[in-house]
């Protein structure tokens, strides 16, 4: 493959991720990513702020929180609106991704610094969410425990969609596990 391809970015990604799996996160160099999707160091540079922006770059989910929950009807209830912005996150940005979203959490899972980094970004998500619904009129405090509820919420939807040995989709689970968790607070 021409290195000139317009694919760089996910080349680069792919190879990032194998070498992650094959021998660690902290062993794998950006020259080895490179050499491996037959690219130069300077375009990996051009795509990714350094090798942990392979598994936690881009700000679109924040941004899509932010966009969803501003163009939502102001008469959806706040849970309503919660597990139906997920779902439709579920359905676009996950639901494709399942093989590659499982590899990246057990690289995630594997190193610490690839941990925190992984609570910041749920931190960042939440902030969202919070803003959103504070922007929507609602007090703080119970736009902080939505916006965690939220995140929380996904975040054990998620585990359970990767974990699953069947097919159920992940939009799927999500109300499932509001329900669990309803159950648990009953």
């Amino acid at each position: 493959m021409s290195r000139w391809q317009p694919d760089a970015q996910e080349r680069l990604k792919r190879a990032a991720i194998e070498l992650f799996a094959e021998q660690g996160f902290a062993a794998t160099t950006v020259p080895e990513i490179t050499a491996r999707a037959g690219l130069t160091t300077r375009t990996f540079f051009r795509h990714f702020a350094d090798k942990r922006e392979v598994l936690f770059g881009g700000e679109e989910i924040p941004a899509l929180a932010e966009r969803l929950m501003a163009e939502a009807p102001p008469s959806l209830d706040p849970v309503t609106l919660i597990v139906e912005g997920l779902k439709n996150v579920a359905d676009t940005r996950f639901e494709p991704r399942r093989e590659e979203i499982r590899a990246q959490r057990a690289i995630i899972r594997s190193d610490e610094g690839l941990r925190e980094r992984e609570l910041h970004k749920r931190a960042v998500i939440s902030d969202a969410i919070r803003t959103g619904f504070v922007r929507r009129g609602l007090p703080r405090a119970q736009a902080a425990l939505l916006a965690e509820l939220g995140t929380a919420l996904l975040s054990v939807a998620l585990d359970e969609w990767l974990d699953q040995e069947g097919d159920r989709r992940l939009s799927e689970i999500i109300p499932d596990t509001l329900t669990t968790l309803r159950a648990t607070l009953a």
